[in-house]
This record gives C-alpha cells, sequence and structure tokens, in this order.
C-alpha cells in the first residue's frame, strides 16, 4: 500500500469497517483477465480469522471458474464522501475499504433443495429455521514422482490437499 499511515492494521478496525459494507467485489482467474462479480456476504469470526460467505445461483460461469480455481481476490469499501477543494480546484474521494484473498470452499446446501452430500456433513438450523447441509473439506495426500534413487526406486514428493466433495444432487 502506497499510503501505509492510511493502512489499517487492527483486526477489530477491519471487522468494523467489514460491518459497514453491504457489497464484496470477488476477483477469479479466467485465464488472461480476471472475472470480477459483486457479490453480497456474510462475515464470520472462525479461530481468529474472517470467514466470509456467498451466496449464489448453483451454476453459470462464476461457479465454472471457480471450480477450475478457487483462488480469489476480493474487496469491500463503504463511506463514500466526494471532498472538493475549490481553492486549490482539486478533488478527491474519502472512503473505507478492505481488500484480501482467499480460497472459495463450497460449504452450505439448503436441505429443502438438496439431496444429502456425500462425505463429512452436519445438519445446521439457521434462525429462520431453515435447515442446511454443512459439508467439510477431505485431506488427501498427492505423491508426485521425482527420481529413482540408486537402487532404481521411485522417490515422491507429498503433500496434503484439502479438497470439497462434489455438490449434491437438486431435489428440483
Amino acid at each position: 500500500m502506497r499510503r501505509s499511515d492510511r493502512e489499517i492494521k487492527d483486526f477489530d478496525e477491519i471487522i468494523e469497517v467489514i460491518n459497514k459494507c453491504d457489497v464484496c467485489r470477488l476477483a477469479i482467474n479466467d485465464g488472461d483477465y480476471p472475472y470480477i462479480v459483486p457479490m453480497n456476504f456474510g462475515l464470520n469470526i472462525e479461530d481468529g480469522k474472517v470467514v466470509l460467505y456467498f451466496h449464489c445461483a448453483s451454476e453459470g460461469k462464476k461457479l465454472e471458474l471457480l471450480r477450475k480455481n478457487n483462488k480469489v481476490a476480493f474487496e469491500m469499501d463503504c463511506g463514500h464522501e466526494f471532498i472538493l477543494n475549490d481553492e486549490k480546484m482539486s478533488c478527491t474521494m474519502a472512503y473505507e475499504s478492505v481488500m484480501g484473498r482467499g480460497q472459495i470452499q463450497f460449504a452450505m446446501y439448503n436441505a429443502r433443495q438438496y439431496e444429502k452430500p456425500e462425505g463429512h456433513f452436519t445438519e445446521q438450523t439457521s434462525r429462520d429455521g431453515e435447515k442446511w447441509y454443512k459439508v467439510y473439506a477431505t485431506t488427501r495426500v498427492e505423491k508426485t514422482p521425482t527420481i529413482q534413487d540408486e537402487r532404481g526406486r521411485m522417490q515422491y514428493d507429498e503433500r496434503k490437499v484439502a479438497a470439497m466433495p462434489k455438490a449434491p444432487a437438486r431435489r428440483y
């Protein structure tokens, strides 16, 4: 950030700004150019980390891109104020914003609209009484062959990868 004197670093202050915003813009990888989409969002703090929840249709370009690459950047802003300085014949804009990046995980499915998911999930009830399926990532180990040792045995690099299960089938 060029103006470090304006940067907000305090976690609680960042949350205050997020709570004032009503739209979050997601930048999704679409090859040579990012695909940016404004979205309504919900906020939760889990283990001291910000978790944003987004509601969207169950198909479309956004979901196609996210299934290929779930890494995103986001931006949200609020408190817009146009400031005009007649004496200096200049203008500027005052606002608050939060930017970041993360990974999208498909996690919640309405129980009326979807069959029970495969894999690990819990049933949750929202304040309005709706039932939801919350699915969890499963961890698997990916092995990539690297070299053969002096005895001709293959060596592997291993890494743990968290993956969300396939979306459950729609009821209707």
